[in-house]
């Protein structure tokens, strides 16, 4: 029996809904640049072992505090933005008063069918749906494990009105019991109008899949919501491009981004942003102001857990860009000052 974890398996329905994709060629979803893994045969065992092995600084000491929920905070009626991260990319927003969920991998076990487990540096984060508010809208930018997350979704269904999704992952939400009606799927460049926001799906440079037979079979992405008010950016997962520029050109400027940045290595450069890359990255699009994800919730790279925010502080002020650092759990806004090194007290 196949293992719930995997989500659906693709069928020939699947590949003729996909094939129409101007970015589905030879029988899989292409990058817009060609992109490989650059691991030699020869590497494979030892970055296994210090995968399973060497901890050592790539996680904190003790587990990291996440900030309480506080909704009267969180629903206050506003103008602008308020966001809450949860580590990694989890990103809980209110937007023009709804309130939407972005790739809410709240499981303790990025590595759920392995047989060892990459546990999340903070603990018991899967009971912090029960505070949340209902969703108007979750967003899923691709359906890698440490994104989408079987115990989160199901806890999550019951919640949540609307799923935006990247075109292919609607299949596994389905396969999990969420109606088929209730979700959208997204190509590059596709656009939809969310009561007052508009959100268009983003190309990134990176890959997709659940098990040994579904690689590229669904897309990956970023998310792009622009309100009277403000333009926000969410990046995806991704390796640095020409895609960059080209998302500036047609979306940008944007008032605030949030940028992937963490889980990389010089062997798998092309489908994660360096810290200096994700930097340049948000200066391409027309960024005014960036803050890092995709870190401080896994250690799914060989690089210590701290060096993300590290590399990223530095090379913002080395590029004059603004960035802000949130602790977990703790809500802000894109115009918040938040520079306070505090990672420093968890190490």
């Amino acid at each position: 029996m196949r293992h719930k974890q995997f989500g659906a398996r693709v069928t020939k329905e699947h590949l003729t809904q996909y094939a129409s994709s101007a970015n589905w060629k030879n029988g899989k979803f292409q990058n817009l640049e060609h992109t490989t893994l650059n691991i030699p045969v020869n590497k494979i065992p030892e970055l296994i072992y210090k995968q399973l092995v060497d901890r050592g600084e790539r996680e904190p000491k003790l587990p990291i505090p996440i900030h309480p929920f506080d909704l009267g905070s969180f629903v206050k009626p506003s103008k602008k933005a308020r966001f809450i991260w949860y580590g990694h990319s989890v990103v809980l927003a209110r937007i023009q008063d709804l309130t939407i969920l972005i790739d809410p991998m709240l499981g303790p076990n990025a590595s759920p069918i392995a047989p060892v487990t990459t546990r999340r540096f903070s603990d018991n984060t899967l009971d912090l749906i029960h505070d949340f508010t209902d969703i108007d809208l979750l967003l899923l930018t691709h359906d890698h494990y440490d994104h989408l997350d079987l115990a989160s979704i199901e806890l999550l269904k019951s919640k949540t009105k609307k799923y935006y999704v990247a075109l292919g992952v609607k299949r596994h939400l389905v396969s999990w019991g969420i109606s088929p009606d209730l979700i959208t799927e997204f190509d590059w460049w596709d656009q939809q109008k969310f009561n007052s926001i508009d959100i268009t799906f983003t190309p990134t440079r990176h890959f997709s899949g659940r098990g040994l037979t579904d690689r590229a079979k669904s897309l990956w992405g970023g998310w792009v919501f622009k309100t009277p008010d403000e333009s926000i950016w969410f990046s995806g997962d991704g390796g640095y491009g020409n895609h960059f520029i080209e998302i500036g050109q047609r979306l940008g400027p944007f008032d605030f981004a949030f940028m992937e940045c963490g889980q990389y290595n010089e062997n798998w450069n092309l489908i994660h942003l360096f810290p200096e890359e994700s930097i340049q990255a948000a200066i391409d699009a027309g960024v005014s102001k960036i803050m890092p994800v995709h870190w401080a919730g896994f250690a799914l790279a060989l690089h210590k857990w701290t060096d993300p925010a590290e590399r990223f502080y530095k090379e913002a002020q080395r590029r004059n860009i603004e960035a802000i650092f949130p602790q977990k759990g703790k809500l802000f806004e894109a115009s918040s000052s938040m520079a306070e090194k505090w990672w420093d007290s968890h190490r």
